[in-house]
């Protein structure tokens, strides 16, 4: 599938090379579904991403690159997909790397609806392999504009089942499981992903870990990487609003909860998915530095980490 992004290549390639026989992950997103600053707002957290375009960042995704197989993932198709395609290209180009998948997580507006950029008004991309859960690929195939996508062949579905791995070929295993969060369209997943060397697990959203049946805590003991739901820093972020009847963790929750985990567990532990509101997006703010005090991380737009 070399070719599935030809015209992407000639356009965009940008001759970064890199060495070895590497796989890992390259974060595109950190940003909850709509952006930073996200859109109509203009008070004063937002207005400094306004004025400095260079504080701006996208919606949640990450990339799996493989050095051995020249092959590269996509999780999560985000409104940002144009230019997170672009920083990918940057340093896997498509001439050298095919997009070999695109592995979503649910049907919420930040997950899926970049898929636009394979259609014939953009890409013309040809097979591009889409990997969902039941309810996401009928949800794909029965609503448009997205069914226009598997009619013309720009996109291939391909199924995947709670708690089956695949493997797409590049020494690289993705494991889908369900997680508890607003199920209107679709189901909801997170993936493990196991490398050559190394693990990871990508919950770009959930509702509160106690309403999952799996132990967050186990889960995060078993890999070397868990890039989780930090959409809110703290309750009351919203200013009048109840936040009680938004499922998410807030991030002080999460690291009450994560406090009993070894020091170099707690390393491995990185929020993501953080709302327009959540000061995590803002370098040098006292929570960024809460985080690290106890020992945690943060996503960055650029991070790679090996697998």
């Amino acid at each position: 599938m070399k070719n599935h992004l030809a015209a992407f290549a000639a356009l965009f390639y940008c001759g970064f090379a890199l060495a070895d026989d590497a796989t890992y992950i390259q974060v595109l997103g950190i940003a909850q579904d709509a952006g930073y600053p996200q859109t109509n707002c203009y008070q004063p957290h937002c207005m400094r991403a306004w004025h400095s375009p260079e504080l701006r960042r996208k919606a949640s995704s990450i990339a799996v690159v493989s050095e051995a197989s020249k092959a590269k993932y996509l999780f999560d198709a985000t409104p940002d997909m144009r230019e997170q395609l672009y920083d990918l290209q940057r340093v896997a180009p498509d001439k050298d790397y095919a997009l070999d998948g695109v592995f979503l997580t649910h049907g919420h507006i930040g997950h899926y609806t970049g898929l636009m950029h394979f259609g014939r008004e953009a890409v013309g991309a040809s097979g591009i392999p889409v990997y969902a859960m039941p309810r996401m690929r009928e949800f794909l195939s029965n609503n448009g504009p997205w069914d226009q996508l598997v009619r013309l062949g720009n996109i291939e579905l391909r199924g995947l089942v709670d708690g089956n791995a695949v493997e797409p070929g590049s020494g690289v295993t993705i494991t889908p499981f369900t997680v508890p969060h607003r199920d209107e369209y679709t189901e909801t997943v997170g993936y493990r992903i196991d490398g050559p060397r190394k693990s990871a697990v990508f919950i770009p959203d959930i509702d509160k870990w106690e309403m999952w049946s799996t132990d967050i805590l186990e889960i995060v003991r078993s890999v070397d990487y868990a890039l989780v739901d930090a959409t809110f820093f703290r309750d009351g972020e919203l200013g009048g609003r109840d936040m009680s009847k938004i499922k998410h963790p807030f991030v002080s929750e999460s690291m009450a909860l994560f406090a009993s985990l070894k020091k170099e567990e707690r390393a491995r532990v990185i929020f993501i998915h953080m709302n327009h509101t959540n000061p995590l997006l803002i370098d040098g703010s006292p929570e960024q530095a809460e985080v690290e005090r106890l020992g945690f991380r943060y996503a960055r737009e650029g991070m790679r980490l090996e697998l």
